[in-house]
């Protein structure tokens, strides 16, 4: 039994990702930045069967991400994974009007948040033995794949890209894996009614990082797959 905790998991990839790990027998942590909100997510849960434990926190406050830290040595005392889900979209389709605020709200959460979250665990997750990070990211965030409009959005993924790479060299020697995960375009919030794929399918790669004994490390993955940069 691993102990995982998720990010954003109140909603959509994340919750699922909780229902599904949970499913399997893993000591799951819910966490989201309203605390009712993550309340509310767990009795849904719990109403369908599944339990999990719950802590509300804000990825961009200090003082939140250490009641975390408290919650998790007061219970667990060591992390196994963590899947830094947490994220924001909220920039418009016109680079060129592009609000600089919007930008910089977008890249505290969606890069230094995970950011936090890995500084502040890391203790916890050199007790595991067998630790892993996952990062939630986009194609858009991709060179690769890179296109026009949504300016925060992108960069903020490409720079979380980059987090991914960088803690996965640097903590290889601790066997700890780190990686990136592309979810696809998934009907959440966020992706809404048009996206081509199911809130399961948006999961399954995250969850097999999480659990599998042979994953990789370092990489861009969808669909079990590495994609490029």
């Amino acid at each position: 039994m691993k102990v995982i905790l998720v990010t954003g998991a109140n909603r959509g990839i994340g919750r699922e990702t909780i229902r599904q790990l949970a499913r399997q027998g893993h000591k799951t942590i819910l966490t989201g930045r309203n605390a009712e909100r993550v309340r509310q997510a767990q009795d849904d849960l719990a109403a369908e069967g599944i339990i999990t434990d719950a802590c509300p926190v804000d990825v961009r406050d200090d003082n939140s991400v250490a009641h975390l830290v408290r919650f998790i040595a007061d219970r667990y005392g060591k992390l196994d994974v963590l899947v830094n889900n947490a994220g924001v979209f909220l920039d418009g389709s016109d680079s060129a009007k592009a609000d600089i605020e919007i930008i910089r709200d977008t890249f505290d959460t969606n890069v230094l948040g995970p950011y936090r979250l890995i500084e502040k665990l890391l203790p916890f997750l050199k007790k595991s033995g067998d630790a892993r990070i996952i990062n939630i990211s986009s194609g858009m965030g991709g060179l690769s794949e890179m296109n026009g409009g949504y300016p925060g959005y992108r960069i903020s993924k490409t720079a979380l890209n980059a987090v991914t790479r960088i803690f996965a060299n640097d903590l290889a020697a601790e066997k700890i894996r780190v990686n990136s995960v592309c979810p696809g375009w998934v009907k959440t919030d966020m992706g809404g009614e048009r996206a081509t794929r199911e809130v399961d399918q948006g999961a399954e790669t995250v969850v097999w990082l999480a659990t599998a004994d042979n994953i990789p490390n370092g990489k861009f993955l969808r669909d079990k797959k590495e994609i490029p940069w």
